[in-house]
């Protein structure tokens, strides 16, 4: 046999979206992106001041168990958006809702009450 490479197979995505990129961000899907273009018209157009991409929120603190450490329960967004007048507004593009997706969800809602929480399709 000859000393040739052996061609790979890109591994599909579990859901099949494509991550794309855009001004440096990894998004991951292209929903993800052209809604993040939508946003980026609506900062310039003065309705949003900030965007936040993939912002973070911890929804269960970290605690001991004994001499175990149990990690925090994190859920990261796609996006944070600040409007004109102050409020905060937390977007998720979803093509599919996971159930630990639908978990997170309610835990940021009784966590966040004062965060609108969006979920675009």
């Amino acid at each position: 046999m000859g000393g040739g490479k052996v061609p790979v197979r890109p591994i599909p995505r579990k859901y099949g979206n494509k991550k794309v990129e855009a001004d440096g961000h990894i998004f991951d899907s292209k929903r993800e992106e052209r809604y993040y273009q939508e946003l980026k018209y609506r900062k310039m157009a003065g309705e949003i001041t900030d965007i936040k991409i993939q912002p973070e929120y911890e929804l269960q603190s970290r605690f001991k168990v004994g001499k175990n450490t149990i990690r925090p329960i994190t859920y990261i967004a796609d996006f944070e958006i600040t409007l004109k007048g102050g409020k905060k507004q937390v977007i998720d593009v979803k093509g599919f809702k996971t159930k630990d997706y639908r978990i997170k969800r309610k835990l940021f809602l009784f966590k966040y009450p004062d965060v609108e929480f969006l979920e675009v399709k």
